[in-house]
């Protein structure tokens, strides 16, 4: 699509839209009112056909358009753009031309006038943006404007922007441009050259595109509220912050109270592991307790108290557990408190803590102690990740397998014992990053290898880890997770040099009968998922 462009100015947005060229569109000319606007040497640099046709002081507005009409009569396109092109245009150029947009610096109809930016802030609102809009007639038959009706044409879409308390004019006027009008103008340009938005003139009405799917909807708005600025990021050099989604009733380490008022506040490596821990103590109904590093269990165990959870989940490797963050799914006892303090530890999360076990904690003088509240709130739907120039949005992974969906491929079948294990490993290894392998004994993590480029290292370190960090238990006789298939029978291989008895995986390799082989060859037991959990992030 080629797009005639009218600016009376410097044209900001005509060339970025040129330079993105959304949907393929592209100026095919750049026509303005003033000889001298910036806009035409930024066209000619770009190698963009322009057009002069300024307005004769005896000439009326009809005229004007009329002369303008020809001018671009010598030029292809199929759709007009306006860029602070300061003339209220009639219907002698609209009818002429094909759906003329205009980007307004508000959230239409909220402040239309020629200082929307001053008008937003004079009124004390705490939000405006931009709108996209069509362009229609808001003249008489004399061409006299009818003011009412500038800036009323139907509203293809809008960007919101927060307007800060310590906002000037420019300081809005800029951020407006770049952070609304950068991303509003080339949506809606895109949608119109890929024919997902048309214009119907009759009815003055815009059709745009509807979401496919309203769970991924075609546009994707978030919002926060900053309530802490934080000592540095993931580095000493890097500045950071935290924002809270006040919209989320999920249990959150965000805005959960910091009990032990005088500790330190929490870092952004401590808001991310407790984040990590809180959502493993989360898969469980029975008392359960996490220690995290660097977003991986150290150790994960459920338990008949909560006592007994923390101390199998530390004893899974207390070496890397120092300094580590603890989460637990039940309110905090004096028992498991006193469990807590007796080695280093940067966070405790959990839904409450008794009288006696707050005092406890709050012994350690830098020990931050979050109550997260209830956990009985379903868990938010959606994950993101930010990226450069965008985000990744996806169903979180909430699926919780029982005996009866997982399908034995080997001779061998699974002790209940085993089943139960089994189905407690896949709930934690689904908080490892892949490549992930985890061991587990009854209901407890034995050793965890994590992150690793080779799924057959991954079990190497986590048959390391249960020979030499485990305490009082052993690879020999648990069961063994992974987050995806073998692809080479290697993984069950070193499985059974370990000890392990049963395996629970997803399946789906073409080495599938390699792989079976060898675990009847071990007199292994093999479960699959038919689904994996990978956690990249």
């Amino acid at each position: 699509m080629r797009i005639a462009g009218l600016a009376s100015n410097r044209g900001r947005n005509l060339i970025n839209i040129h330079e993105r060229a959304p949907g393929g569109a592209e100026l095919g000319v750049v026509l303005t009112n003033d000889a001298d606007a910036p806009v035409l040497q930024k066209a000619k640099e770009r190698g963009i056909p322009t057009e002069v046709v300024e307005r004769r002081s005896d000439e009326s507005r009809k005229e004007h358009e009329r002369r303008i009409n020809d001018a671009l009569s010598e030029h292809s396109y199929e759709l007009v753009c306006l860029d602070g092109y300061m003339r209220i245009l009639s219907d002698t150029f609209l009818d002429e031309q094909p759906t003329s947009l205009n980007v307004h610096p508000s959230l239409l109809p909220s402040f239309p006038g020629m200082d929307a930016w001053g008008d937003a802030l004079s009124a004390g609102v705490d939000l405006s943006g931009c709108t996209v809009h069509v362009v229609t007639d808001a003249t008489d038959t004399d061409g006299n404007i009818i003011e009412d009706e500038v800036d009323a044409g139907p509203i293809v879409t809008q960007e919101p922007i927060p307007i800060y308390d310590d906002d000037s004019r420019d300081d809005l006027k800029e951020r407006i441009l770049y952070e609304g009008e950068f991303a509003a103008y080339p949506r809606a340009v895109k949608w119109f050259a890929e024919n997902r938005a048309t214009f119907d003139p009759d009815e003055k009405s815009v059709i745009t595109p509807e979401p496919e799917n309203r769970d991924l909807p075609s546009r994707y708005l978030a919002t926060g509220d900053r309530v802490q600025t934080l000592r540095y990021g993931e580095n000493p050099h890097q500045d950071a912050a935290v924002y809270v989604d006040y919209t989320s009733d999920d249990a959150s380490v965000v805005d959960a109270p910091q009990l032990n008022t005088g500790a330190k506040g929490l870092s952004y490596n401590n808001y991310n592991d407790a984040d990590a821990a809180l959502s493993i103590v989360k898969e469980f109904d029975q008392p359960a307790a996490a220690v995290i590093k660097h977003t991986n269990p150290a150790g994960a165990a459920v338990a008949d108290t909560l006592a007994d959870a923390y101390r199998n989940a530390l004893s899974t490797d207390a070496k890397s557990a120092f300094g580590g963050i603890v989460a637990l799914n039940r309110e905090c006892d004096e028992e498991t408190a006193t469990e807590i303090i007796d080695s280093f530890k940067e966070v405790v999360v959990a839904p409450g803590y008794s009288d006696a076990a707050l005092e406890v904690l709050c012994t350690k003088e830098n020990l931050r102690v979050l109550d997260v509240g209830s956990l009985d709130v379903p868990a938010e739907n959606w994950t993101e990740k930010k990226l450069v120039g965008g985000r990744l949005v996806q169903e979180r992974d909430q699926q919780a397998l029982t005996a009866d969906d997982l399908e034995i491929v080997t001779e061998q079948t699974p002790t209940d014992e085993q089943l139960d294990s089994m189905l407690f490993a896949w709930h934690v290894i689904k908080h490892v990053k892949s490549n992930a392998i985890l061991f587990a004994d009854g209901t407890e993590t034995v050793g965890i290898g994590a992150g690793q480029v080779s799924r057959v290292d991954a079990v190497e370190i986590a048959k390391m880890k249960a020979d030499a960090d485990a305490e009082g238990k052993s690879a020999d006789g648990a069961v063994m997770a992974s987050d995806a298939f073998f692809p080479f029978p290697d993984g069950v291989e070193k499985a059974a040099e370990a000890g392990i008895k049963a395996i629970i995986q997803p399946g789906g390799s073409v080495n599938d009968d390699e792989v079976i082989e060898a675990a009847n060859e071990h007199d292994m037991v093999m479960a699959f998922t038919g689904q994996r959990c990978f956690r990249h992030d």
